[in-house]
């Protein structure tokens, strides 16, 4: 054999191990890559977090979640399989999270007691939901805006409510008129359709490889719980249920047990295995409490922290927006 052509062959049989994309925000999702390491299942981790792969083709497959407050630097991703011991870097970039203040009915930010059982009923609920066996994807087509609209809120934003109760976004707030269609962002099956005091009318969808859906502050609900739905079909229809000041949907992500950022699942082409490194975010402006209309709901497990960011470490609806 020509050496150039049995050069080529080996460099493609090496094991290997890449990431999806190469510079990641915190809050970000990371699809990790490891070929070259025969039908073994690698094990593996990205900054010390465990990943559980899938079976893609010739490779597997696992989708990381960074936590929110993951440092600007670098991060290491470690595999092993098929005795290939296997490194690779991913750079962290500054997220420079957006600032907003807030004004919220007294009853949103601090809940009575009457309403306290419902609300610990609600998360019961979000964390009965959560809790599906790992499988792989049950989808093949990248994910998709549950609807092409303006933004008022995106994942990460500071807000201060009332003027005294700081709060984390953990989710992209979607605007447009009551009664605006909502669309399932991939294929999947309904886990969850619950009125909630918070969240209003709300979908979760599961969509294996430990990822989930959720949309909040539904006017009206379209599928049912253990219903199979395409990419693209509507689930419901924007509305203002729950705490909001407007008509919006909130959407979030949930992977691997942790509130991510959900454009970074929009970013990534998992057909090609690929997604586009994310740059710094440029310096925030402060919005006035006017300039945001649609205040939305964050995890449950996630209490109003004292300082800046905390962890997203569930995917409940919780007393901040």
């Amino acid at each position: 054999m020509p050496l150039a052509p049995l050069l080529a062959l080996l460099a493609a049989a090496a094991p290997s191990l890449t990431l999806a994309p190469e510079a990641a925000r915190p809050g970000d999702a990371v699809l990790v890559r490891v070929a070259g390491t025969g039908r073994e299942a690698p094990r593996g981790t990205l900054g010390g977090r465990p990943l559980t792969f899938w079976r893609a083709g010739a490779e597997w497959r696992a989708l990381a979640a960074l936590p929110i407050e993951t440092p600007a630097g670098e991060l290491p991703a470690e595999a092993e399989a098929g005795g290939a011991a296997l490194r690779a870097t991913l750079r962290i970039v500054e997220p420079r999270f957006a600032s907003r203040a807030l004004t919220l009915a007294p009853k949103y930010v601090e809940p009575p007691e009457a309403v306290k059982a419902r609300i610990a009923a609600d998360r019961k609920a979000f964390a009965d939901a959560y809790a599906r066996p790992f499988e792989p994807p049950a989808f093949a087509r990248p994910f998709a805006l549950p609807r092409r609209a303006p933004t008022s809120g995106r994942y990460g934003d500071q807000r201060v409510l009332n003027g005294e109760k700081p709060s984390v976004h953990y989710g992209l707030d979607l605007t447009g008129p009551r009664g605006a269609p909502v669309a399932a962002a991939n294929a999947g099956r309904v886990v969850l359709v619950r009125d909630a005091y918070l969240s209003g009318r709300s979908v979760v969808l599961w969509h294996g490889a430990g990822i989930y859906t959720l949309y909040f502050h539904l006017d009206r609900v379209d599928v049912r719980a253990g219903q199979v739905v395409r990419r693209g079909q509507r689930i419901g229809r924007l509305g203002s249920t729950g705490r909001s000041t407007g008509p919006h949907l909130h959407w979030s992500v949930r992977v691997d047990g942790l509130l991510v950022d959900p454009e970074s699942l929009v970013a990534i082409d998992f057909a090609r295995g690929v997604a586009p490194a994310r740059a710094p975010a440029p310096a925030p402006a402060v919005a006035s409490p006017a300039a945001v209309p649609t205040p939305t709901p964050a995890p449950a497990a996630v209490a109003a922290p004292a300082t800046p960011i905390a962890p997203a470490a569930a995917g409940t609806p919780a007393a901040q927006p």
